[in-house]
């Protein structure tokens, strides 16, 4: 038990002891505090949103997800959004686009992100880039097999699908993309097209003027979302 004349001495050095502890400790938490207020690091690479086609959704992109996860991407750096691919190009789809976009950088801390899309979904991140602001916050842009100039075999659902009609030649959304610059802003784009696509024709409707245009041999409409040549193609491409 310490005494009268003890108790002031023992109290000095517990607070000297306490001072010294947090002499260390504090400059780790003010370097964690200063983190959390600049919010997430920046990805080691650009995040990668993934556009699915017509009738579709995420899972098609499976293939394409575990190449780029062996090429060194993080799980966290790849997203597929997923929509309802019957709405309208112009006025539904591309807005959500944009918002799941803009989700993505706040997330990643990424001031840029890259576009994959396969289809369908090329009109919709098109329009995005084009008219909805993305061309400040796309980096590249690549386009599978897209109907880029419209699709005579969408015709076949036109009567009753909105998107159909979007993708028919001359369509309002066909030729509002097409209008003046096919690749606006400081994006660069890339499209990949299949001399047997059974969907898009005809098949020359796939490039766009000022675009990394590549002809991959003869693949089925989907078989460019598995083909290991589109693939590596698409992946050299976002790493230039």
């Amino acid at each position: 038990m310490l005494t009268p004349r003890q108790k002031p001495t023992a109290l000095l050095t517990l607070c000297a002891a306490l001072c010294a502890a947090l002499h260390v400790l504090l400059p780790g938490a003010r370097a964690a505090h200063a983190a959390r207020a600049a919010g997430p690091a920046a990805p080691a690479h650009r995040p990668v949103v993934l556009v699915h086609g017509y009738n579709a959704d995420p899972g098609v992109w499976g293939s394409l997800r575990a190449d780029l996860r062996a090429a060194g991407y993080a799980d966290a750096e790849l997203f597929s959004w997923g929509y309802d691919t019957h709405r309208s190009v112009n006025e539904v789809l591309a807005g959500q686009l944009g918002a799941y976009v803009d989700q993505v950088r706040r997330q990643t801390g990424a001031e840029r992100v890259d576009v994959v899309s396969h289809s369908f979904g090329s009109l919709v991140s098109r329009w995005y880039v084009k008219y909805g602001g993305g061309t400040a916050a796309v980096d590249r842009w690549v386009s599978l097999a897209g109907p880029n100039h419209g699709t005579s075999t969408a015709w076949a659902c036109a009567l009753w699908d909105q998107a159909c009609r979007d993708m028919t030649p001359n369509s309002y959304v066909v030729r509002n993309l097409n209008s003046g610059d096919e690749t606006p802003g400081a994006v660069r784009y890339a499209t990949f097209r299949s001399d047997c696509d059974e969907v898009v024709s005809p098949r020359g409707s796939v490039p766009l003027t000022g675009a990394a245009n590549t002809a991959v041999g003869c693949l089925g409409h989907n078989d460019l979302l598995g083909d290991d040549a589109t693939s590596a193609g698409v992946r050299a491409f976002l790493a230039e």
